[in-house]
């Protein structure tokens, strides 16, 4: 078990163990998402009713195959003396606190839980998001309790304290850098997603016997999926956009929320769009890594003529170069907010744009496929429902909605069909 072999280990479809062939009982687990663990597997006890079991060391990179190899050999000798290192690590998992729990979740559990990519590890980005959350209310709150002795009781004053700010800040860190913690009801609704998240990969791996977030009279939702603009409101979005373009507002920031009306992408896969992802002559989004993995999305004539005005920056990759650095336009962030102000649409987020084309094209009597193609959806059941769409008609199909919306921004939709 060398890097170089691990190395040149194919990606796997399952959970996989590879057993060294010097060492006996001493493993590399690979999983789905290219995550990989060194372990040794044992017998605890003597004669044919040792029960095998197995015992993780270290993720693959934090130790050399030399040095898990060398940490191995002091669990099996550990073994060889009649001591039991998975029961051991188990007894001593019981004791830990949830500042402990959440480091290990860190190292070992930020997997997705559902959907196509369950089992992957998350996304860098969605890691960042949840371990911050996690660290900002969770462990000042609650990280000195032991999580077997945190109950549905202590999730529900917890939720009520960080709804009420108790865990808000705004601390300077260094000459230009700060961190700003907002509390709320929106921060707990996630937080304590995390937090059940966090529990359920302690469950299984035998540190407490239940999840309390599971039975914790908390709301985990806010029905935001249920708000989307109507397409007298589009129109006023399309107003907002040309009178900030009037005033000189950055150009690359109301296209890319003029594609996010358009298309209906999230966020990042507008603004951070890549040249070599746009077919013009098929009319797709080719999206290399979106949330869902690689993502074929039809793109309607109104999105490609948007596109089709933007100049190509040749030393970027980016549809949107950000205006220092390698990296993607990041100003959008900034320039949203005088958006909503402008068509007083109060509360609106860029993914209500996303619910928007999808309620647009189901009200205008599109196909659920054909839906769900233009969003890119991706979960256990709609991925069969979704795999025989044909590109042309869900192109099409692109095409009737991202006009219907375009001709409400330009103030000129129909009085038939849409919605009102």
């Amino acid at each position: 078990m060398t890097k170089r072999a691990v190395d040149a280990l194919k990606p796997v479809d399952r959970p996989t163990y590879f057993y060294d062939a010097d060492l006996p009982g001493f493993f590399l687990r690979a999983q789905p998402g290219g995550a990989k663990m060194w372990g040794v597997q044992y017998r605890a006890g003597f004669g044919r009713g040792a029960v095998r079991k197995r015992v993780t060391i270290a993720a693959f990179g934090k130790l050399t195959p030399d040095e898990a190899r060398a940490a191995a050999r002091k669990l099996l000798a550990s073994v060889a003396h009649g001591e039991d290192p998975a029961a051991q690590k188990a007894a001593k998992a019981k004791e830990m606190t949830l500042a402990e729990l959440v480091d290990l979740y860190a190292d070992e559990g930020c997997f997705v839980q559902r959907g196509v990519r369950q089992g992957e590890p998350m996304k860098e980005r969605t890691k960042a998001y949840t371990l911050a959350r996690l660290r900002h209310h969770a462990v000042p709150l609650l990280g000195a309790r032991r999580v077997t002795e945190i109950g549905a009781g202590d999730i529900e004053c917890f939720v009520r304290d960080v709804a009420a700010g108790k865990t808000a800040k705004d601390e300077k860190t260094g000459p230009r850098t700060r961190i700003i913690v907002r509390g709320g009801d929106g921060a707990a609704r996630k937080v304590v997603r995390d937090l059940s998240s966090v529990f359920s990969f302690a469950k299984r791996r035998g540190v407490v016997q239940a999840n309390p977030c599971d039975v914790a009279a908390v709301r985990k939702t806010d029905n935001k999926r249920d708000r989307y603009l109507t397409l007298d409101e589009v129109k006023r979005l399309g107003e907002a956009f040309e009178a900030l373009a009037g005033e000189g507002t950055n150009p690359k920031a109301l296209n890319i929320a003029r594609l996010w009306a358009l298309t209906g992408c999230r966020r990042d896969e507008i603004a951070g769009l890549r040249w070599s992802e746009i077919d013009h002559d098929r009319g797709l989004l080719v999206l290399a890594d979106s949330k869902t993995g690689r993502s074929i999305r039809p793109l309607g004539a109104a999105a490609l003529a948007v596109l089709k005005t933007i100049d190509r920056d040749p030393a970027s990759p980016f549809v949107f170069p950000a205006e220092s650095g390698a990296g993607f336009y990041q100003g959008s962030k900034r320039i949203w907010p005088k958006i909503v102000e402008k068509a007083k649409l109060d509360g609106v987020t860029p993914h209500t744009l996303r619910h928007t084309v999808g309620s647009t094209a189901v009200s205008t009597g599109e196909a659920l496929a054909l839906t769900g193609a233009i969003l890119g959806h991706a979960n256990a059941r709609s991925t069969a429902l979704y795999a025989h769409v044909q590109r042309d008609p869900a192109r099409l199909a692109a095409d009737r909605v991202s006009a219907t919306i375009a001709e409400a921004m330009n103030g000129t939709q129909r009085k038939k069909g849409g919605l009102s």
